[in-house]
């Protein structure tokens, strides 16, 4: 019977077992193809709990972002108005306003929650 995660001990288990089913070759719905999946969802529920990943600031995320989709500075002061006010936020001297996280947002799919954070 699997039972929740309590601690780093039953947490090295639970991954040692997990690379042990990875290295069957598991039909769908079986037995072992259940474990597996219940076994990754303690885990991902523990790490989330014990080994959080803080989000991105919000001026790397822009700058990541830009870079992932190849974004010119240019596309850039067109979602965010103009080359200076560009050069504020991205320097840090200029908060992003609520039409700028919104942009943001929709053209370069960066989530609110990361956008809104203090920085």
């Amino acid at each position: 019977m699997i039972k929740p995660i309590k601690n780093e001990q039953q947490y090295e288990e639970f991954l040692k077992r997990i690379y042990e089913l990875l290295q069957l070759e598991l039909k769908p719905d079986s037995e072992e193809s259940d474990e597996l999946e219940l076994r990754s969802i303690l885990i991902k529920e523990y790490e989330h709990e014990h080994y959080p990943v803080p989000q991105p600031n919000p001026l790397e995320a822009i700058r990541f972002q830009m870079k992932q989709m190849d974004l010119s500075e240019v596309e850039l002061n067109e979602i965010l108005g103009s080359c200076s006010r560009k050069s504020e936020i991205l320097s840090g001297k200029r908060k992003l306003s609520l039409s700028m996280i919104r942009k943001l947002n929709e053209k370069l799919n960066i989530p609110a929650e990361v956008l809104i954070q203090d920085y």
